[in-house]
Formats: structure tokens, sequence, C-alpha cells
């Protein structure tokens, strides 16, 4: 990430020039006509991806946001295109929260997608945070496994990024997951080779959740549109308890993590955060 801020007037006028109102989703996101991810976010190498304090930003707060590309829900970063960026951004800035890094996940599902992970970069400007998410290769996959990879986030979260809130200030990062299907539970060795590109472990997804949340607290999004949403949103939250949040119109996507971030900050700077950690982290997996 760099030194560029969330700009609403220069996004405002960007979205206009690119007609995101009326363009559909295979216009906006031209990945899917050459059916593919985008080469930069091939997770496959990547050993950090890292949200670091800066002048302009010099109290990140960093905030991964996994979304499920799979055929029921890939009509969510057209959404976020649109309309729902800006107003995830300018809630959280104008909430008082001026430093948010950003980083999208695309998550797909390791059993049978092509590809169940696209990793974009922890940004703040609204330029690079839409190029991201337009690169994002809306595969349409999933299968009927009964799941997705959602626990591929955690996985990444824990193991693959590093972040100066919390290895300055002992603050932990936002993770959240939007879906609506239930997690798969295994992660194997074989998975997160093929995917990453090296690693020796299996695990299974509490051991992922428990890693991630070391660094993060994380959250899942319950986007209860079917009947298989409404019985994966018992699942979630016996996982999750109350950082299982279901809603019922994707829309209130960006005001539910816009209230979340905006009160964890309020927490945090009421002295009621976690206590800060000497030296940097070294928390890649053990390959």
């Amino acid at each position: 990430m760099g030194g560029t801020r969330y700009d609403l007037g220069a996004r405002l006028s960007r979205a206009a020039a690119a007609g995101y109102g009326s363009k559909s989703a295979s216009e906006i996101f031209t990945q899917n006509s050459l059916r593919m991810a985008h080469e930069s976010m091939n997770p496959n190498g990547i050993t950090f991806r890292e949200a670091r304090d800066s002048e302009v930003h010099p109290n990140t707060v960093p905030i991964i946001l996994g979304l499920d590309v799979t055929g029921s829900m890939g009509h969510i970063p057209h959404e976020l295109i649109k309309e729902g960026l800006p107003k995830l951004m300018g809630g959280i800035i104008q909430g008082g929260v001026p430093d948010p890094a950003l980083l999208f996940l695309g998550i797909g599902d390791h059993e049978c997608d092509r590809y169940p992970l696209q990793v974009g970069q922890f940004e703040s400007g609204d330029e690079e945070l839409e190029m991201w998410l337009t690169r994002t290769y809306i595969e349409g996959g999933g299968g009927g496994n009964a799941g997705e990879s959602y626990l591929l986030a955690w996985y990444f979260a824990a193991f693959h990024t590093k972040t100066d809130a919390f290895e300055k200030r002992g603050q932990k990062g936002l993770l959240f997951t939007v879906g609506d299907e239930p997690g798969l539970k295994t992660l194997p060795a074989s998975a997160i080779k093929e995917i990453m590109g090296s690693g020796q472990n299996t695990y299974t997804h509490l051991e992922l959740l428990a890693e991630a949340q070391k660094r993060y607290d994380v959250y899942h999004i319950s986007v209860l549109h079917s009947g298989q949403a409404i019985n994966a949103d018992v699942e979630w939250k016996e996982l999750l308890g109350q950082n299982c949040l279901s809603i019922e119109d994707h829309r209130e996507i960006p005001n539910v993590i816009k209230k979340i971030i905006c009160d964890k900050h309020k927490s945090d700077a009421s002295g009621l955060g976690t206590t800060p950690v000497s030296g940097g982290l070294d928390n890649i997996e053990m390959l």
C-alpha cells in the first residue's frame, strides 16, 4: 500500500466516466471474459501482504474482505463497484477511522474450482481499491460439496499478512468473509501447495480460525437469500457467535462492516484494545 487517500469526489467522477452504474458485471470485471484470474491476484509464491503505516496513514487499520465469488454470490462484487465500496470507505473515514487499509480476497472452493483464492493488496486510495476489486475473477464455481473455502481467508490472514497495527500497537485487524454456504472443514497440505506454491501442513477449519484470531477479529456475514443460506447461518452462529452477522439484503454489507470497524476504533481509542507487542513477527507457515 502507498500514501494515497480515499477521495469520494474523484471516485464519483471516475465511476461516472467508467459507466459503473449502467455496465454489466461482465463489462466491468473483464477477467470473466478471459475465464482466468488476473496474474497479480494469483497467491502462488506470495510471502506476505503488508499493511504498513506511512506519513499519510500513520495509524493503519488493516481490513480483509473475503468475497465469495461462486455462482450464488457473484453479484456482490458488482454491487460493491457500483455503490457499495464508496459507501464502505466513506462511512469508515467519516466515522472517525482515517487510515483504513483494505485488502480484497476472492474466495471459491478449493475442492473443485480453478481459482479458490485470489489476493489483492492492502490499499487506502480509491483508484487502487477499485483496481483490485475489478481485477477479481468472478469464477461462478462452487460445487455440490456443502461448503466453500472461507477457511482460505483465515489461512492467508494467519500466515501471509503482516501489519503495523499489530506489531507496533498490539491492535488486531478485522477480517470479514461474506457468503451463503457453510465453510469447508479441512484444508489439505496438497491444496495449500497447489494454491500457494508450498506448504506441508494440513489444517482443520478450527485450527485456522484460531490462528487468524491471534491477529484479527474474525467475522462472517451470512447473506440469507435462500433456505440453504439460512441453514448455513445456524452453523456459522455456532462457530462465531455474535461475530456471525446475518442480513437479508446484500446491499447492507457496507453498513454492517462500517459499524463494526468504527465501533472497534472507538474501543481501541478508549484503551480497551490489546497489549502492544515488541519487535516484528514472522508468522508465515513453516514450510
